[in-house]
């Protein structure tokens, strides 16, 4: 691959008579044969490029069926049909008289059946500047450098540091990573985040290149690891080099004056939202320096589609994270969503709905017969609901409608949801406080929390830095939230990775959690099997996970006191003489007729039949 002379290469040297600066990108950069849908559409950009007449040279499989221009002259835009009969080579056009060579590839075998993630796994959530520097980077051309005393500047963690640690990944009992975005986003300020592109197709420099980006998903699958890739499809960086030539007007949503979104998702579910409260949602944009994307123009869909099978396909990723999923045109949604299922069936794909009412989580989710008829082919999205109820559960008093309550009750909406199991619920995530803050630096509650997160019917994400205490002010402060992780630089006093400086406190909980989530790993019952919950009482909320010959008992006790639980209560799931094993410190029981809980603990019984 590296020997082949890409399109865009070709046409720096092949179109003198256009322009006098040559044109100097083609996307997506390569294509493979053998996909499902046999379209492709080749983005070219140089000055004065949309002048020129494509045409292909025979190619068996292969069909040009034809190039458009857009507003500005400096696109152009090539139609293919890469049939099933089409074999790996090179595409050579003519352009202004010039040869260009265009790399078609053989697919990874299996590459459309891959494994996504589901409820087997558990996935850890990484902001990549702020876990780990192992490596060089690259600052040449980049408008931020590295500044470690700025919460919100760039501090230089990369890829390199990642892949030095994904075994500690593994052997907390995690099986998918989830890094936040890694494309270039070159910004002057906060481009540590990466939610803000500036070339969709460009691991940024800082963090390491495109090949390091391959290395670092191989040797994650290699220890055990799926990643998960972090999509954008609502905006990029106001640095993104379309900015400087939009391929039309309309490529991005423009106002008479700048306009914010008001961020009024249920507008799109209402069924008596204005029209213009609709449009303010969904193409007003997030910040000055976030323009937003016009997915009803053809060609950004098309592009938005093809990037994002194109990251899948080359780097043989196993999910999609899917950021500010409704605020993209909800058309433009299904059909992407569609594309992307139908060329890898079995990829998961979750997207970020950040409402606190399952109805609006669940109208966005594969499955659903929505009032409108509205048909999305997502299969999972974020559980905000009930990780809102998590947290309301573990902070309030317990009565009738609060604290462990809402938990119960905040399941029991599941039937709203086409497929629940599906759903991605996590503790916390580099939007929101830091969880042992949230809940007052109450180790006994952490674990309530992490406990359920575990043991319920969902798939669980945990963020970095979680298994360690790690805090943050309970106010929304990202810099502080995002927060180095300790060890991941060369100096640091404490290193999460080793244990060396962490308190008595933090090793007991990192140790907690790997035993936890080992144990999850290998507990097909908590995978696959069904829920059955108790309401509520004494401070005190049981669950079973179960099937037809497993059966896993959960007692969640918040009060401040042992809770002896009366077992007849449970006897359509256990029986007295049952021998009960706690799957955490390995202590062995022969169930009587009261079972006592622990204050401020869980309890969680892997129970023999």
């Amino acid at each position: 691959m590296k020997t082949l002379i890409t399109l865009a290469t070709a046409l720096l040297m092949s179109l003198p008579a256009l322009a006098a600066e040559p044109p100097h990108r083609v996307e997506p950069p390569n294509w493979w044969v053998g996909m499902r849908d046999t379209s492709l559409q080749l983005m070219l950009h140089g000055p004065g490029i949309a002048d020129a007449k494509a045409t292909l040279a025979p190619y068996p499989g292969v069909t040009l069926k034809g190039s458009h221009r857009a507003a500005s002259g400096n696109y152009l835009f090539v139609d293919l049909d890469i049939g099933p009969t089409a074999k790996p080579g090179e595409l050579v056009f003519d352009l202004a008289g010039k040869a260009v060579r265009y790399p078609l590839l053989a697919r990874t075998p299996g590459s459309a059946e891959r494994q996504g993630f589901g409820p087997k796994d558990a996935i850890y959530l990484v902001v990549p500047d702020r876990f780990a520097k192992a490596g060089s980077g690259q600052q040449a051309g980049m408008k931020e450098g590295v500044n470690r005393a700025d919460h919100g500047g760039r501090h230089g963690g990369d890829l390199a540091g990642m892949r030095q640690h994904l075994g500690y990944i593994a052997g907390l009992g995690f099986t998918q990573v989830w890094p936040t975005p890694l494309v270039e986003n070159n910004s002057a300020k906060y481009s540590y985040h990466g939610y803000a592109a500036t070339d969709f197709y460009r691991i940024d420099p800082r963090f390491g290149s495109n090949d390091d980006f391959g290395a670092f998903v191989a040797e994650a699958r290699a220890t055990g690891l799926g990643v998960i890739h972090d999509v954008v499809l609502n905006h990029i960086g106001s640095g993104h080099w379309w900015m400087k030539d939009l391929p039309a007007p309309d490529w991005v949503n423009v106002w008479p004056e700048y306009t914010e979104t008001h961020h009024a998702r249920m507008t799109l579910q209402d069924p008596y939202a204005s029209a213009s409260d609709r449009k303010r949602f969904t193409d007003g944009w997030f910040v000055p320096g976030m323009p937003d994307l016009n997915q009803r123009r053809p060609e950004l869909a098309t592009y938005l589609i093809q990037k994002t099978l194109w990251w899948v396909e080359r780097f043989g990723l196993s999910g999609i994270r899917t950021d500010t999923y409704s605020y993209s045109d909800r058309d433009f949604l299904s059909r992407w969503s569609a594309r992307v299922m139908q060329e890898y069936p079995r990829l998961s794909i979750v997207g970020e709905e950040w409402s606190p009412h399952p109805a609006v989580v669940a109208y966005w989710q594969r499955g659903k017969r929505n009032h409108d008829s509205y048909v999305s082919h997502t299969p999972s999205m974020m559980d905000f609901p009930l990780q809102s109820h998590l947290l309301a559960a573990l902070t309030e008093d317990d009565g009738p409608f609060t604290g462990l309550t809402r938990l119960y009750e905040g399941l029991a909406h599941d039937f709203v949801y086409p497929d629940p199991a599906q759903l991605v619920l996590f503790e916390g995530n580099h939007d929101t406080p830091r969880l042992f803050s949230l809940l007052k630096d109450d180790v006994g509650l952490t674990k309530l929390a992490l406990a359920y997160l575990a043991t319920t019917r969902r798939i669980p994400q945990v963020f970095y830095g979680s298994e360690i205490l790690m805090q943050s002010p309970v106010e929304r402060d990202d810099g502080r939230v995002r927060a180095d992780m300790p060890g991941g630089w060369a100096g640091d006093a404490v290193n999460a990775f080793t244990g060396a400086g962490l308190s008595a406190e933090q090793r007991d909980m990192q140790d907690w959690v790997r035993r936890l989530f080992t144990w999850r790993k290998g507990a097909g019952v908590i995978h696959d099997g069904a829920l059955m919950q108790y309401a509520p009482m004494e401070g005190c909320y049981v669950f079973f996970r179960y099937d037809a010959g497993r059966t896993v008992m959960v007692a969640l006790n918040k009060s401040a006191r042992a809770v002896k639980l009366p077992m007849a209560r449970f006897s359509e799931r256990i029986g007295v003489g049952q021998r009960a094993s706690d799957v955490l410190s390995g202590k062995v029981q022969t169930l009587g007729h009261s079972l006592t809980v622990p204050a401020r603990s869980p309890l969680i019984l892997q129970i023999d039949r």
